[in-house]
């Protein structure tokens, strides 16, 4: 094969929907196996490496770990919100009728894997702390298995998932904004509201520059970072700001043009750096038992029998009190098996977890990990083979 010829099937592969979730897989899988071979005090050290930006008074010095948990994920919140902004005003979530069953799911999704997990933590006053964790769907690894079955499954099944998976991170930017932020720094948030202030008038007065509403955001972070309120955040607020049908000076439409420019560096360089930094864990010492813990017991059991429990449970009553209706062309069976792919809860559960366990020791984290692969591990694969085994309907 020639370096030409290498070259378009790469960008063949980076083109397809399930291109991000197999870079997210491989570098969870990547990162298990440094974390368990001679070379984890390499692995660790590369993640304990500490990076400083210094701005006269202003210092912000953290390990490299928590560089890509606070900025790197910040522009993954920032491309969340933009799609959430537009999927709203002008996309297949702007009319009530579609909102209906992806909302139903998202809340049910939410709900009924955080109460498994209080029901066996609620005891430890420390493991309480995690009830949210297995409340998130990882959209990435979710639509990358979906898509492998390409053609077998309807098109509105896919659109359902990314509904699902909009509102379940917009559920999950307000559990983090309520739940796991730290004191509050009065002066801090009076700069991060002053900056959201200006992006405000920025979008009222319809500024074209994309400059402007980037270095005004960085400010914001910089803020948000230091009031005690999780730096993610500033990402998903700058979003509401940019304007949707404003053209910027190359003339294309801004939201949309800073959504596409960011969506392969969020799908191929930030989530999977996420991956690499986070599923590392050390199973030197554990044991089988270890998964009947309560916290990896909770997080396993709400990902993968809570999700599908709380989703299709939900969707299936709503569907015949007449509330809504089942997406076009699907099958019980498929809509089911999607449920089932929602408790793939990787990234996400993994971020929480990291906030609600941040001032514990690493014993907490370890659990986490377990409990999210686990869970995650147990939903793709009983989602794949249900999708598989699924018969299209007849009406498709």
């Amino acid at each position: 094969m020639t370096v030409h010829e290498l070259s378009i099937t790469l960008q063949r592969w980076f083109k397809h929907d399930s291109a991000g979730g197999i870079l997210l897989v491989f570098m969870a899988l990547l990162a298990m196996v440094l974390a368990n071979s001679p070379m984890a005090n390499i692995y660790e050290g590369f993640l304990a490496i500490p990076l400083q930006v210094r701005v006269g008074d202003l210092d912000i010095a953290k390990p490299l770990i928590l560089w890509i948990n606070d900025g790197l994920m910040a522009i993954f919140f920032f491309m969340v919100g933009l799609e959430i902004k537009r999927e709203v005003l002008s996309g297949h979530l702007s009319s009530p009728s579609q909102v209906v069953l992806p909302g139903i799911a998202a809340i049910a999704g939410i709900a009924i894997p955080a109460l498994i997990f209080f029901a066996m933590n609620h005891n430890d006053p420390v493991g309480v702390k995690g009830w949210a964790i297995p409340s998130a769907t990882d959209i990435a690894f979710a639509l990358g298995v979906f898509t492998l079955f390409g053609s077998r499954v309807p098109i509105s099944l896919k659109l359902f998932l990314l509904s699902v998976a909009i509102f379940d991170d917009l559920g999950a930017i307000l559990i983090i904004a309520f739940f796991y932020s730290s004191e509050l720094s009065t002066l801090s948030l009076a700069v991060a509201g002053s900056g959201v202030f200006v992006l405000f008038m920025l979008n009222r007065f319809s500024v074209r520059s994309q400059a402007v509403y980037i270095l005004v955001g960085v400010v914001v972070w910089v803020a948000v970072l230091k009031s005690g309120v999780h730096a993610t955040l500033a990402g998903f607020v700058i979003a509401c700001f940019i304007p949707l049908n404003v053209k910027n000076h190359e003339g294309n439409p801004m939201l949309t043009h800073m959504e596409h420019a960011l969506h392969p560096w969020v799908a191929f360089v930030i989530l999977p750096l996420f991956a690499f930094a986070n599923a590392g864990v050390s199973m030197a010492g554990i044991s089988l038992d270890a998964l009947l813990n309560p916290i990896p017991l909770g997080i396993g059991a709400g990902l993968f029998i809570g999700k599908q429990v709380g989703i299709f449970g939900a969707c299936w009553v709503a569907i015949k009190l007449g509330l809504a209706k089942i997406p076009d062309g699907a099958t019980w069976m498929q809509f089911y098996a999607v449920s089932i792919l929602c408790g793939i809860g990787f990234t996400m559960s993994l971020f929480i977890g990291s906030l609600a366990f941040e001032a514990e020791s690493a014993a907490y984290l370890v659990e986490v990990k377990l409990g999210v692969l686990v869970g995650s591990l147990c939903s793709a694969v009983l989602g794949s083979i249900l999708i598989a085994r699924a018969q299209p309907s007849k009406d498709s």
